[in-house]
């Protein structure tokens, strides 16, 4: 990433992007959550792309160098912590599950930004509480080291809807289904049917925003119904793609 912005301290506050708008690469001495209670946010690093709903934040470490994408329109909620105050203990990216109390506290957070009161520090305290207790969701694309792996990632990723073999994508870049096995448990700590699972959601995602019906996403995305794809979402984000879009709206 190249002109990369330096801002000292991560700013709290909520600010809109419509769809398709851009965050360039930055960085912050400060820890980040970043929330978007409607649409699907997009951050990406060197490492990778992670992807939230409006039911899940992202948590930034200082210090990384990352971009914002919006895909539907997002009402961006950012809650900066010092690099000294890690209450998660993580060095990466990483999504978090939101429930309805760290919703109200990361809302509550932005709405008076500047406000600096024994209260907030108390709601602050509990929201570092909350992070604490938040699950972790597997809801990334690692970018690949090794080019074999990166070609096959291409591939799917330009097509989910390809319904290849492992095999069959190897031969079309030159290697064998043992060695890219082996590149995607080593490189992104998954299989690749879990590696395309996420791929495809990612790309539902970036449908559903744009209001997509589900029955076509559910084909352009590769799934053999729309009820495999239904069983799939709700499992992987504890909702249906209908729900989905009413959240986003």
């Amino acid at each position: 990433m190249s002109n990369i912005r330096h801002a000292p301290t991560a700013p709290t506050h909520a600010r809109h992007l419509n769809a398709g708008d851009r965050i360039d690469a930055h960085r912050h001495d400060d820890h980040q959550i970043v929330y978007a209670g409607s649409g699907v946010l997009e951050v990406t690093t060197e490492a990778g792309t992670w992807f939230a709903p409006g039911t899940r934040a992202i948590w930034v470490p200082a210090g990384t160098v990352h971009a914002h994408r919006a895909h539907g329109r997002l009402d961006l909620h950012l809650v900066g912590l010092p690099a000294a105050d890690n209450p998660l203990g993580l060095d990466a990216p990483t999504v978090l599950a939101v429930g309805p109390l760290l919703r109200e506290l990361i809302l509550a957070c932005t709405r008076d930004p500047a406000e600096d009161t024994p209260e907030r520090g108390r709601l602050r305290a509990v929201l570092r509480d909350q992070l604490r207790a938040s699950p972790q969701q597997p809801l990334r694309l690692p970018t690949a080291a090794d080019t074999r792996l990166a070609a096959v990632c291409a591939l799917v990723h330009d097509d989910p809807a390809d319904a290849r073999t492992l095999a069959a994508l190897g031969t079309a870049v030159g290697a064998s289904e043992r060695t890219l096995s082996r590149l995607f448990r080593s490189e992104f700590g998954m299989t690749f049917p879990q590696w395309r699972t996420q791929s495809r959601l990612y790309h539902a995602l970036r449908m559903l925003a744009d209001d997509v019906p589900v029955t076509v996403v559910a084909h352009r995305c590769g799934w053999s119904s729309a009820s495999a794809f239904i069983d799939v979402f709700r499992r992987s984000f504890g909702y249906t793609p209908g729900a989905h879009n009413r959240r986003s709206g």
